[in-house]
Formats: C-alpha cells, sequence, structure tokens
C-alpha cells in the first residue's frame, strides 16, 4: 500500500503527545514491510486556504510551526489524491481534525483532511465524501469546516461497547454513496490506550469495511493518522488497520 511519510515527521516540533519522540518510528518499524513510501510536499498557503483564515495561518506561523503543518496538509492531499486510484494512507504529523476555520487545539494546527477534501473538491476530482473519524475524540475542526457544504458526511462513531461501534461504522459506510472514503484514523480508542475500547483486529475490520464500501461505490479511499499515544501498541494498530484496507 502507498503510505505518505516524510522524515520529517519524526521532528518534536512541541511538547505534547502526538509530537512525542518515538511515536512516528513506532509505527515505522510495524509496518515497513506493507508500505510502498511516497514522499509528500509541503501544501501551498493557497491550499491551506481552503479550509483556514489568514490570521489563523499567520497565528500557526508565529508559533513555528507552520512548515510542519503545511507538509502535514501536503501530505494529506496525497494521501487523498492518491486514494482515488488506489488505498493510501498518510503518516503524518500533526494531527489535525481539532483545527477548525480560525483556531485550533487539542495537538492540531491545520485541518489536514478538510484541506485534502477542499483540494480535490476544487480540481474536480470528486463530488462527493465521506469523512469516518475513528479518533477517540470528537472531530470538531472537520465539522466546522466541512459539515456545512452539503457535499461532504461527516460520522465520528460513538458506541461504548466493540460490538456496537463496529456496527455504527458498517452503518455509516451504507448510507449515501460518496467519490472517496476518508478516514481520520486515530488509534487512541484502543483498549491499552485513552479510550479503553477497541481490540487491535476492529482496526483492521474498519479498514476491510472501507475498502469494501469504496469498491461498492466505485470510489477511492485513504486514511490520515490522528490520534494514538501508547508507543508500544500504536504500530501494531495502524498495521492492522493498513491490512484491512489493503485487500
Amino acid at each position: 500500500m502507498k503510505v505518505v511519510y516524510h522524515p520529517r515527521f519524526t521532528q518534536v516540533y512541541t511538547h505534547d503527545p502526538a509530537a512525542e519522540a518515538g511515536r512516528m518510528e513506532a509505527i515505522l518499524k510495524e509496518i515497513g514491510k506493507l508500505a510502498d513510501f511516497v514522499e509528500p510536499c509541503p501544501a501551498a498557503r493557497e491550499q491551506i486556504a481552503l479550509a483556514h483564515t489568514s490570521s489563523h495561518m499567520d497565528h500557526v506561523a508565529e508559533m513555528g510551526l507552520y512548515e510542519i503543518g503545511a507538509l502535514a496538509a501536503g501530505g494529506a492531499i496525497l494521501a487523498a489524491t492518491t486514494g482515488l486510484k488506489e488505498p493510501a494512507f498518510g503518516l503524518i504529523r500533526p494531527p489535525g481534525h481539532h483545527a477548525s476555520q480560525s483556531h485550533s487545539w487539542g495537538f492540531c494546527y491545520f485541518n489536514n483532511m478538510a484541506i485534502a477534501l477542499l483540494c480535490l473538491k476544487k480540481e474536480g476530482l470528486i463530488n462527493t465524501a465521506l469523512v469516518l473519524d475513528i479518533d477517540l475524540h470528537f472531530g470538531d475542526g472537520t465539522v466546522n469546516i466541512l459539515g456545512e457544504t452539503g457535499w461532504a458526511r461527516i460520522h465520528n462513531p460513538s458506541a461504548r461497547s466493540r460490538e456496537l461501534y463496529l456496527k455504527e461504522v458498517q452503518e455509516a459506510l451504507e448510507g449515501p454513496r460518496a467519490d472517496i472514503i476518508g478516514v481520520s484514523a486515530g488509534f487512541d480508542f484502543h483498549q491499552e490506550d485513552w479510550g479503553g475500547l477497541l481490540a487491535t483486529q476492529d482496526y483492521e475490520a474498519i479498514g476491510r469495511l472501507v475498502r469494501e464500501a469504496s469498491r461498492d461505490w466505485n470510489g477511492g479511499c485513504f486514511g490520515i493518522l490522528e490520534g494514538g499515544y501508547n508507543h508500544s501498541v500504536l504500530g501494531r494498530n495502524v498495521r492492522a488497520f493498513l491490512v484491512g484496507m489493503g485487500r
């Protein structure tokens, strides 16, 4: 599977769990044999501006985080574009689903998912999209940017049992057809992470459901990394998701 990654994503760019040393390396160790790595370029300012105000971009620059944020957004764009032809995954950071048009929080700066889908839409490559956000935390930024567009459907599963969670994912993927499915792939709902709910095999099941739905819809699919903070299990969980989506 194509995995979008840049060595700069190992950079410890700030003091938060998403930026911790060893986090990306833990994933790379597990997925190396599965991945066909491709390097992204930073998103252009006009691409980021599809989702964010100039004042917000300037604020991120003032924090010294514009360059790494733009590179993550560029990684999401490349993953989404690749996903139109074959399943792809953006192994990127900082994460993005808590970044709204004019502000951000929760370890996020630019909304990678929203930027990627808005770029595809502007280029006429998609008419509709489904965002499946499986992070432990609600993707408020993605809803803020895409929720009223009419062409993007967003689903954040909230069930509190494994069985019901997977059922909710399946039901979301049985809804109206979309040209592309973008997964905001947080892994902090795992039994050994902050959420304490999902097993590693559940991420494989989710990846498989996403791939099956994209085939049924004759569309594309991709995922991008959001949360996931227990380095001892994170790599295995990402690998399971890639195995499922790559089938």
